[in-house]
């Protein structure tokens, strides 16, 4: 019973010291000022266009981690479980690429397979140029990237990948942005934005006992005779698309779709190596082309097409709806066109809101779908309403 007790003791430790190092890690708290300013350059945008914001400029911060954390922890479980070990200067390549794309701001380049590749790539290199280099009994001379990397790397890229496409197609739709863009014709349509980051709490496992030998206190465990050391590292996804041909809840998923499906063959191509470890190369190669493709080929299809949610002569079209607000309580969706209220047919926003006057506290609408089909609706306004019917639209 006293063992049990010493070994409970233990492990408690351990995690608590894992969990402390991964709050403090920089890169954690790079990754909640980035949050913030993104929050902070969406509502500059979306004020801009439409003089209020569509959501709270905290609500990346708030769901840096809310949305992303259950993701780490079956990650953690897998890699763990399934003995997928990592070297440690691979994940201090990896970290610093992370860090590197996530200050550019440029979240087309924050997928895990570019960090994963790039960072197994680079070790080749350095091995290559520089094999002869020491840090605390790490040497890249020392790493065989044709024996186990060349299966655990392009398998943990897959898995992140496959978690890219789960976040891209669940939650990024009720984040899109619109904001307004000039057209060839001098009008303004909406265009839409989502721009997001995720964080998740992933445990690695590295091989040795090189880190405790300097930090004593570093979480490890052992198995027969051999040392692991817990690694907790906070990996960023990025995530960044405009829409202005194609509306937001048609396109997203779409992309979450392909991109999960691309980390599920980049995974069973990076199984393969068992058997032939230069697979596990082509792997990383085939899941950075493909994430590639998949941004070239929606954003010149994005901009080679009209705009979705354009003026329209007979109404006010919707580009944006409020949470929790009248619109938002009636079904209303983006790119719908509003022909009349109460009665009164509209054609910009002034008329809009001038319509909704004539019965505030009862609002009927004539509503024109994305296909052209006619249909009514109504809503009672109350007057703590904020924003009137909580209604951006394209004006």
């Amino acid at each position: 019973m006293g063992w049990w007790r010493f070994v409970s003791e233990n492990l408690l430790v351990d995690v608590l010291q894992a969990i402390a190092l991964f709050f403090l890690n920089p890169l954690f708290l790079v990754t909640l000022l980035v949050a913030v300013a993104l929050g902070y350059f969406r509502v500059k945008r979306e004020r801009q266009s439409f003089k209020v914001r569509l959501l709270p400029g905290l609500t990346e911060l708030k769901r840096l981690l809310a949305e992303s954390w259950l993701y780490g922890l079956v990650l953690s479980v897998i890699i763990s479980g399934a003995g997928l070990l990592v070297d440690p200067g691979w994940l201090v390549l990896f970290s610093a690429a992370v860090l590197v794309g996530l200050v550019s701001f440029y979240y087309k380049i924050t997928s895990p397979i570019y960090f994963a590749a790039t960072s197994f790539f680079a070790l080749y290199f350095i091995g290559k140029y520089a094999g002869t280099f020491t840090f605390r009994g790490w040497s890249p001379g020392q790493i065989d990237l044709f024996g186990e990397l060349a299966i655990t790397i392009p398998v943990i890229a897959g898995l992140l990948l496959v978690t890219e496409g789960l976040l891209i197609g669940r939650h990024t739709l009720k984040y899109a942005s619109p904001y307004l863009m000039e057209t060839k014709r001098g009008l303004r349509a909406a265009v839409f934005k989502t721009k997001r980051l995720w964080l998740l709490p992933i445990v690695f496992v590295i091989p040795g006992d090189m880190i405790s030998a300097y930090l004593p206190y570093w979480p490890q465990f052992t198995l027969g005779e051999n040392a692991f050391s817990i690694i907790p590292l906070p990996v960023i996804i990025g995530f960044s698309q405009v829409m202005r041909s194609t509306y937001p809840d048609v396109l997203l998923p779409k992309i979450g779709r392909t991109v999960a499906w691309t980390g599920i063959i980049v995974a069973g191509a990076g199984l393969t190596a068992i058997w032939i470890p230069i697979l596990g190369w082509v792997a990383l190669l085939i899941g950075v082309g493909c994430r590639i493709t998949i941004s070239i080929v929606v954003s010149i299809r994005e901009r080679q097409g009209g705009f979705a949610a354009s003026p329209h002569p007979t109404g006010v079209v919707i580009a944006g709806i409020l949470p929790d607000s009248p619109g938002e309580k009636m079904g209303l969706i983006t790119g719908e066109c509003i022909r009349s209220v109460n009665g009164i047919q509209v054609s910009n926003e002034k008329e809009l809101y001038d319509a909704i006057q004539i019965n505030a506290a009862h609002c009927r609408m004539q509503v024109v779908d994305r296909n052209g089909e006619v249909r009514l609706m109504q809503q009672v306004i109350y007057r703590h309403d904020h924003h009137r019917l909580g209604l951006l639209v394209v004006r």
